[in-house]
């Protein structure tokens, strides 16, 4: 059997660098707002390439595809559900040919993003359907050749379980990261703690962390509370590069820039965090500095929340637990 980037990578024990924000560096470079990003894999395959190569050449020892939204639920909302395998497999496809270019070993993580609809009970999709949907785009990632499936963003348990549910099909290792952009807890209100208790159960995962959120500060904070419960955890971060501001005339803007990325990095790896990347407002320049911070980064005590919160914003916890982290025996 030939052997897997990804698990090769985690065996050398060293921390590792994933990429940054696919979406912020398409917009960058015409993509229009309301267009599907994952169309360009067939469309405008060397745009995606570019943005590959961009973060390679950064440093970056992971990419993710152009597949956040290549789930059936969100694809129909550009009526292109019935192109589910033909869209991921292409975009796994750009990601190998960036790859092979490399001069050293980089994974291709399949990025599996939120179906955009609630599950059962609040809301209207099921689970079994759930699965069927996260089934149908994981394997079509698998059977293309990723090395890993990366499930981001996400909000809610029965989510989380479904997508779990379907990566398993596949036989590939994968992570899952959620976005913790709620007073320190997901929309839905699962906590970081709660998240390490999931992964106590669910140690056949891969990875585990927080991506997109408010900022690096929480996304640090998350590798640290998880850190407490489930030391056993490989914990990623993938941060925010903070909340957009709007220009009126230059569109969105992030005020995180890369020079800022050495606290975030040093914060990260003494709390505990395997696998550092960023997420929205993140370019090339931001990961080839995430690069240098963690190629030069001297072993330190753990920082306690305090010292992560003086150096990076991190939202204030709310002390009452949220009512479905109480039926799981949250912390």
């Amino acid at each position: 059997m030939a052997g897997n980037v990804f698990r090769d990578l985690l065996r050398t024990g060293r921390p590792l660098v994933a990429d940054g924000a696919m979406g912020t560096t398409l917009f960058s470079l015409g993509l229009e707002g309301g267009g599907c990003p994952e169309l360009l894999n067939v469309e405008q395959p060397d745009l995606v390439e570019k943005v590959h190569r961009g973060f390679i050449d950064a440093g970056a020892d992971i990419i993710l595809t152009n597949t956040f939204g290549g789930n059936r639920r969100r694809l129909a909302l550009h009526r292109l559900e019935d192109r589910v395998a033909e869209l991921n497999a292409a975009a796994v496809a750009v990601a190998r040919r960036a790859t092979d270019l490399a001069d050293r070993p980089v994974a291709i993580a399949g990025s599996i993003g939120p179906t955009g609809d609630l599950f059962a009970p609040l809301g209207p999709l099921p689970h079994n359907e759930g699965v069927e949907v996260f089934t149908e785009q994981a394997r079509a990632l698998a059977e293309a050749g990723a090395d890993v499936l990366w499930i981001e963003t996400i909000s809610s348990f029965e989510e989380l379980e479904a997508a779990v549910a379907a990566a398993q099909t596949t036989g590939l290792p994968y992570t899952t990261t959620l976005s913790f952009d709620t007073a320190g807890h997901t929309m839905m209100g699962i906590s970081p703690r709660a998240l390490g208790e999931w992964w106590k159960e669910h140690d056949h995962v891969a990875a585990v962390g927080a991506n997109c959120g408010v900022g690096p500060g929480d996304a640090v904070a998350t590798a640290w509370e998880i850190g407490s419960i489930a030391p056993g955890a490989i914990t990623i971060t993938k941060a925010n590069c903070g909340i957009p501001l709007y220009q009126t005339e230059g569109g969105l803007t992030y005020p995180i820039g890369p020079d800022q990325m050495g606290d975030y990095v040093d914060l990260a790896l003494r709390s505990g965090a395997r696998i550092i990347g960023a997420c929205c407002g993140s370019t090339p320049d931001h990961i080839a500095a995430i690069r240098e911070a963690v190629d030069s980064h001297l072993p330190r005590e753990r920082p306690d929340l305090a010292e992560i919160a003086e150096r990076l914003e991190v939202a204030a916890r709310p002390r009452a637990v949220a009512p479905r982290e109480r039926r799981r025996q949250a912390v």
